[in-house]
């Protein structure tokens, strides 16, 4: 796995150390043990976990990076923790909080952030439209929901300047479309995941 695992980060161009390859593990391993009791994933078989779910978001990072880390990043429907939790390993310098509205989950991710001494990772219950908190300079989902329900829901926890991060399958040309005229999509960025026979996107936004 951790050969896997490596190969998988310097081809997205990732330079990870050996305490994120070990942080990165040490998470797959608690969501495989979680996933029994709390049903995080559909996905049971840890190699397909490894390729779907944590290659899968590691995608994300230089993308990331290369938009200038952020400061502050919610992950919304965040689930189990993907993508919040990976990057929270991979970008230490970014307080990332992963919000869902099914407390199991959220209680997962404090384990996570407990477990793993990440102590700029948080777990919190909340609907994200009922949610009290300080803007965020990213916000991102991955599989929560269309792009006009997920831009409005957490509109108003955007800081100046920010800007929303969908991580989506095929190009969602649709779902675009279908965008009011107050969201700039202005980049959609193909994404090529290692292990993964399957199309992947990242559609940037902002509001106008």
């Amino acid at each position: 796995m951790r050969e896997t695992l490596e190969g998988a980060a310097r081809e997205l161009g990732l330079h990870l150390n050996d305490t994120q390859l070990d942080q990165l593990l040490a998470y797959l391993a608690l969501l495989q043990k979680w996933n029994k009791v709390y049903n995080l994933t559909a996905v049971r078989d840890p190699a397909q976990m490894l390729s779907h779910h944590l290659v899968d978001s590691l995608s994300v990072i230089a993308p990331l990076q290369k938009h200038g880390a952020p400061r502050r990043l919610m992950d919304v429907g965040a689930g189990g923790g993907l993508p919040g939790v990976v990057i929270a390993i991979c970008c230490p310098g970014t307080d990332v909080s992963c919000v869902d509205a099914v407390a199991k989950k959220a209680t997962f991710i404090q384990q996570v952030a407990a477990e793993l001494k990440l102590p700029y990772l948080h777990g919190v219950h909340s609907r994200v439209e009922q949610l009290a908190t300080e803007p965020f300079d990213v916000i991102t989902s991955r599989a929560f929901a269309s792009l006009v329900d997920f831009t409005t829901l957490t509109r108003q926890h955007l800081a100046p300047g920010a800007v929303w991060l969908a991580m989506k399958g095929q190009h969602p040309a649709d779902e675009i479309a279908a965008l009011p005229t107050g969201v700039d999509v202005f980049h959609v960025e193909q994404l090529h995941v290692p292990g993964l026979d399957a199309q992947r996107c990242l559609v940037w936004m902002r509001p106008q």
